[in-house]
């Protein structure tokens, strides 16, 4: 694969470059950017596979930079340290990042799965929804994107009632009685989705406590939802199970 650097910190480049030599040697290093408009032209000129970006960088972050193209036609892994809201936008959308300081095993697993996926057709579309969810309000994502045999279907996250594990994969129960079944563990979705009003309550189901009806007593209890689901909640998760409702949902 050939590969650019975006990333305004020399250190962090150097590091990288070096990183890639030793544990990527298939990976051609084309060049090295150190902001946003250095980055854009870089591009334009060496059209490589993959990119490492920045997130944050002055005079223009690297959601800035992408915002520049009508067309992405290369393979993305965010490398950043900073906004959590951002990092949890990137989740959301099923693109590739790497937190800082990483390691090289961090850095290996990233470009093995950028070389074997192949997301050309599909990667618009999540870089569309991407910088439409980060021009809005930071307290709540909007969209995610969910995996289908089709492509890709984007939820209004405010629209799903709660997540089902059925093994290694999981079922959206969302409002309407729509229901999708998709091919990612329960626990893959409980750290993106429990700083936007979910709760586990059981190692089956993660629910959205602004879905609540009821909640009756017992020996965990349960949950009525807005579909009319009855859910279990675990004795062990009971105790700050009330908590969280007794805060209204919030942390």
């Amino acid at each position: 694969m050939k590969a650019i650097i975006i990333d305004d910190e020399a250190g962090g480049r150097e590091y990288l470059s070096q990183a890639l030599a030793r544990v990527c040697p298939n990976v051609q290093l084309l060049g090295m950017a150190e902001n946003a408009d250095q980055g854009y032209l870089l591009i334009r000129e060496s059209q490589p596979d993959l990119v490492f970006l920045d997130v944050e960088m002055p005079n223009g972050s690297g959601f800035d930079l992408l915002r520049r193209f009508e067309n992405i036609n290369f393979e993305l892994i965010f490398v950043t340290g900073f906004d959590k809201y951002a990092l949890n936008a990137i989740k959301f959308n099923c693109l590739d990042f790497l937190l800082k300081p990483y390691s090289f095993e961090d850095l290996a697993k990233a470009v093995e799965k950028a070389k074997i996926k192949h997301q050309e057709k599909d990667l618009k579309s999540h870089m569309a929804n991407l910088l439409f969810n980060l021009q809005q309000n930071k307290s709540e994502l909007l969209k995610i994107p969910l995996p289908t045999s089709e492509g890709f279907e984007f939820v209004e996250i405010k629209s799903i009632i709660h997540l089902e594990a059925d093994g290694k994969y999981t079922r959206f129960h969302c409002a309407g009685g729509k229901s999708l079944f998709i091919s990612r563990s329960l626990k893959d979705y409980q750290g993106m989705f429990e700083e936007h009003g979910f709760f586990r309550i059981h190692h089956k189901h993660l629910i959205n406590l602004n879905k609540i009806k009821k909640y009756h007593k017992g020996e965990g209890g349960y949950v009525v939802m807005t579909n009319e689901a009855n859910l279990d909640v675990s004795r062990k998760k009971k105790k700050e199970f009330l908590q969280r409702l007794s805060q209204g949902g919030t942390r």
